[in-house]
């Protein structure tokens, strides 16, 4: 235990600074993940299920269906790759915290817009049919209805896919983004500080414990069946 509390004490400003960087990496790959994934997840549902008229949303829901499919199918550290040049224009640099968040982000709306389609799909055909016979603008059934349902859902559905961008963040360090998992591979294992290792995995295994009891908890509050 004194050894443990000494490597700690040596490694402790650059422990904060890594557990900062992956929560701003979190912070905004997760904000940008309900702003776009929510309605492009619910895009997709209206648009598997007929319930879109226009052409351009129709075309729009199949652009959104491709947009998930191949991001949630690239290999991740090739799209982090990939997107070095797309993250240079957009931010007018490709290293740093800031600009590991993009790729993250890229890959949150993905896996977050497939989780909502999903959780849209286990909405009770009696309700989509209440919606329907009360003769509910696109609108009113989306957030009167749809989101009403299948709130509880949604916020689980949120909370696993944050908990895969922690694991996601982990090797942010290619491009310099830092965080945990680059505060491990340096600090740790490259140093044979191996009690640092396996401290920063404990870290890491409590941040997820501590997302999926408050996702749980938020979810079971807000549930309607209960």
């Amino acid at each position: 235990m004194k050894e443990i509390i000494e490597v700690f004490n040596t490694y402790r400003v650059e422990l904060f600074t890594a557990c900062a960087q992956t929560g701003l990496m979190l912070l905004v790959s997760m904000t940008v993940a309900l702003l776009i994934g929510l309605p492009m997840g619910t895009l997709i549902f209206l648009g598997k299920t007929d319930q879109l008229k226009h052409p351009a949303m129709k075309f729009l829901s199949k652009l959104a269906i491709v947009y998930v499919d191949v991001v949630r199918s690239f290999p991740f550290l090739l799209l982090v790759v990939a997107l070095i040049p797309f993250t240079r224009l957009v931010l007018g640099t490709s290293f740093g915290t800031g600009a590991a968040s993009l790729p993250l982000s890229f890959v949150a709306v993905a896996q977050y817009g497939r989780m909502v389609e999903q959780s849209l799909l286990d909405v009770p055909v009696e309700t989509i049919a209440l919606a329907k016979s009360l003769g509910a603008t696109l609108r009113q059934f989306i957030f009167n209805f749809l989101y009403v349902e299948a709130r509880s859902s949604l916020v689980l559905s949120f909370t696993t896919v944050t908990i895969g961008m922690v694991s996601y963040s982990t090797i942010m360090g290619v491009v310099g983004g830092g965080g945990i998992g680059d505060f491990a591979i340096r600090y740790g294992y490259q140093s044979y500080e191996f009690i640092l290792m396996y401290l920063t995995i404990v870290l890491m295994i409590v941040m997820v414990v501590l997302i999926q009891l408050l996702g749980s908890f938020v979810s079971k509050k807000i549930d309607k069946r209960r």
